[in-house]
């Protein structure tokens, strides 16, 4: 029984024996397994042999000064084994002593706690870096919000310097917009006064040839004509006067006279190029600024025209009507012009976008009729294109006249 319970030590614990003077004289295999060393190497030696270098001279002073005065050593403790890897072993150290109690040789009993030492080493150096994170985190939380307190300092100036900034790029293509609508206007004044000009020559020389042949009636009609022709002239002036007139306070007009101002204006441009304007028109008043919207539908003809020319459309139809939707006064502008292209027509509303040729347009148009009717007008204009068949809607509010 006795061999058996030796036996059973043996396996399942680390063991050694040393004399009094520490020498080993006895090791099992399993202290042969933990170290590395072969039994031959350790029989003989020092105990030492297994001592690892950090562990300080006190606490090995500790070990014996405990064991020779004949008390049992307990502790955990660290050693190094033959190929220089450290090992840890909670260890049990008994002095044996003979019938008159002296020390005779000391016997080591260990069991290996590596893994359980190194998880407890890990698990404090986590708790120092949690230790750390905690304390840094006050501070680190205190510097994100002086960041943001920062930042939302200055995030108002900036949004404010980016707002200037885009004012300013939409009045400067705006005024772009203006001088190349003034300079198409102009030339649409050139153009109506054309055949004005020419009666008003053929009425002088008739003139002169009634004077000629003492035909005072003929005269009087002819200068009557002569006058005729003059004041329509005129009125042409003022037409394009009130157009550019920079009078932007909002008034309540009907859309009715805002469009046919506009056929109006482009009247001998329309017939020239050939195009029927077909109109369906309901009383709607709306309130804001008449002469720009009537900007907005020369543009859409002259598009339209322009489309007609580069598709080479022979029956040219712009068909214009008003009607009320939903708190809304809408226009519909349609041609069969030939469409725009899928791929375009998500654009045709950004400035500089342009489908025509560099010498054709500037890609302003489009742009400003979507300002006017959204800052002018506070609508909205959108555009739809089906079977060769081009529709921009506008929507204006209807708000109550007052008075």
């Amino acid at each position: 029984m006795l061999n058996q319970y030796k036996e059973a030590i043996e396996k399942s614990n680390i063991i050694s024996r040393t004399d009094k003077d520490g020498i080993i004289t006895f090791v099992n295999d399993e202290f042969c397994a933990i170290s590395g060393y072969t039994r031959e190497e350790l029989i003989g030696a020092n105990h030492n042999i297994v001592r690892h270098p950090d562990i300080p001279n006190a606490q090995f002073k500790l070990l014996w000064d405990t064991i020779k005065s004949k008390n049992i050593y307990k502790a955990t403790v660290k050693n190094r084994a033959k190929d220089g890897s450290t090992f840890f072993v909670n260890t049990t150290v008994v002095p044996l002593l003979d019938e008159n109690e002296n020390i005779v040789e000391f016997i080591a009993v260990r069991y290996d706690v590596t893994k359980e030492v190194f998880l407890t080493i890990e698990l404090q150096m986590k708790e120092i870096e949690f230790e750390e994170l905690n304390r840094t985190l006050e501070i680190r939380v205190e510097e994100k919000t002086k960041q943001l307190q920062e930042l939302n300092q200055t995030l108002e100036l900036r949004v404010k310097e980016e707002i200037a900034k885009n004012e300013e790029k939409q009045r400067v293509m705006f005024w772009q917009s203006r001088h190349a609508s003034l300079g198409q206007m102009l030339a649409n004044i050139a153009h109506q006064w054309r055949q004005p000009l020419t009666e008003l020559n053929l009425t002088l020389f008739n003139i002169k040839k009634a004077v000629a042949n003492d035909d005072k009636e003929d005269v009087v009609k002819l200068y009557n004509d002569s006058k005729t022709i003059i004041k329509n002239m005129s009125n042409t002036i003022d037409d394009f006067t009130n157009f550019f007139k920079p009078d932007k306070e909002k008034y309540y007009f009907n859309l009715s006279n805002s469009i046919n101002e506009s056929i109006q204006i482009l009247e001998n441009f329309l017939k020239s190029e050939m195009i029927c304007v077909k109109t369906d028109f309901e009383d709607i008043k709306v309130l804001g600024i008449a002469n720009e919207l009537s900007q907005v539908i020369i543009n859409l003809m002259k598009n339209s025209k322009d489309a007609f020319v580069h598709n080479a459309i022979l029956i040219r139809e712009i068909h214009i009507r008003t009607y009320q939707e939903k708190g809304f006064g809408v226009i519909e502008i349609e041609d069969n012009a030939g469409g725009i292209k899928e791929k375009d027509i998500d654009r045709i509303f950004e400035p500089y976008f342009t489908t025509k040729h560099t010498s054709q347009g500037t890609g302003l148009g489009l742009f400003m009729s979507k300002m006017i009717c959204e800052q002018g007008l506070n609508g909205s204009i959108d555009v739809k294109s089906k079977k060769g068949r081009t529709t921009f809607s506008i929507k204006i509010p209807l708000e109550r006249e007052n008075g």
